[in-house]
């Protein structure tokens, strides 16, 4: 019979490590068949050597996530078994957190080095399927910057391009012409900061959410800026945007490159910047899938339809 001990540090660790009615700790015991039990503050791992330090490994983990993100989840618990039973590599086990008021995570590899550029890198051109998380991670990360005072405001930005519609038919103002194009960035943002709190930074001028035109002619320091729906700008509408990028700014350009809403002989923006920009140092290039699709569980069988049966019109997948 071997022993080992782990040091728990914090007593606040000890809950989540342990999951409800200590469930990650009985999985941990069934998978090496070793006696897992927490006293002094350290945890106290008995068995077969090797199953000893094993098990010990995976804690080390599990404490790593739930340090990081506040807990562990069943899933993340099954995973850290297979990185260590060697079922499994570490790129399949997201840690990184999401520090706004509440604690995001990505979910999926993909997602994981999504978030992994975003913060590596200056420029960051991602595409994939409606519902990866392109919009949502982004502004996640937007917000914790702003959070964190490494940028001084936010600019969510959005193409007025009509899928079949007509801005001059809708009702209403300008403002609420362009309304229903900004609203997808507004949902992201509403799921992370509160109503009021949003209100009062875009009356500080720390949020602004505005129509890609409205970018021209502007340099924007020390900010996050993020334009999605990528796919439906012009190469000069990407030219501008992208040269409106001041010191200690931070871009991310995201879209799907299969439902292009721009005219016949128009060329995506976001596609040929991919082209022209792909060999320049700071600039990174992530492309999500249907794997990293993360809405309800249709989404990923609907998007699998479309793309088996080809594209959704003569000009969705242009080049």
């Amino acid at each position: 019979m071997h022993e080992a001990t782990m040091p728990m540090g914090e007593q606040a660790l000890v809950l989540p490590l342990f999951g409800a009615h200590d469930q990650h700790l009985q999985r941990v015991r069934d998978a090496f068949r070793v006696t897992v039990t927490h006293r002094d503050g350290q945890i106290h791992v008995a068995g077969d050597e090797h199953a000893v330090a094993q098990a010990i490994e995976t804690l080390e983990k599990m404490k790593t996530v739930v340090e990081r993100a506040g807990a562990v989840r069943n899933d993340e618990v099954e995973q850290l078994l297979g990185i260590v039973q060697g079922d499994a590599s570490e790129l399949d086990v997201p840690i990184d957190v999401i520090n706004v008021t509440k604690l995001i995570r990505p979910r999926t590899p993909g997602q994981q080095r999504y978030v992994d550029s975003i913060r590596k890198h200056s420029i960051t051109f991602a595409t994939g399927p409606a519902g990866c998380g392109k919009t949502y991670l982004a502004v996640a990360l937007a917000v914790e910057a702003l959070k964190q005072k490494t940028v001084r405001k936010i600019v969510l930005v959005r193409p007025a391009v009509e899928a079949g519609e007509s801005l001059g038919y809708l009702p209403g103002d300008l403002q609420a012409k362009i309304n229903p194009y900004l609203r997808p960035l507004l949902d992201a943002l509403n799921e992370m900061v509160d109503f009021d709190q949003i209100k009062r930074l875009m009356e500080q001028d720390l949020i602004e959410v505005i129509p890609l035109a409205y970018m021209r002619g502007r340099t924007l320091n020390e900010a996050f800026i993020i334009l999605d729906e990528a796919q439906n700008t012009t190469v000069s509408q990407m030219k501008m945007f992208l040269t409106r990028m001041g010191e200690q700014s931070k871009i991310v350009v995201s879209g799907d490159v299969t439902q292009v809403d721009l005219p016949e002989n128009a060329r995506s923006g976001l596609v040929d910047a991919q082209r022209r920009l792909k060999r320049i140092k700071g600039i990174a290039d992530v492309s999500l899938s249907r794997a990293d699709i993360v809405r309800h569980r249709l989404v990923q069988d609907i998007v699998k339809a479309y793309d088996d049966n080809g594209p959704r019109n003569g000009k969705a997948r242009r080049r």
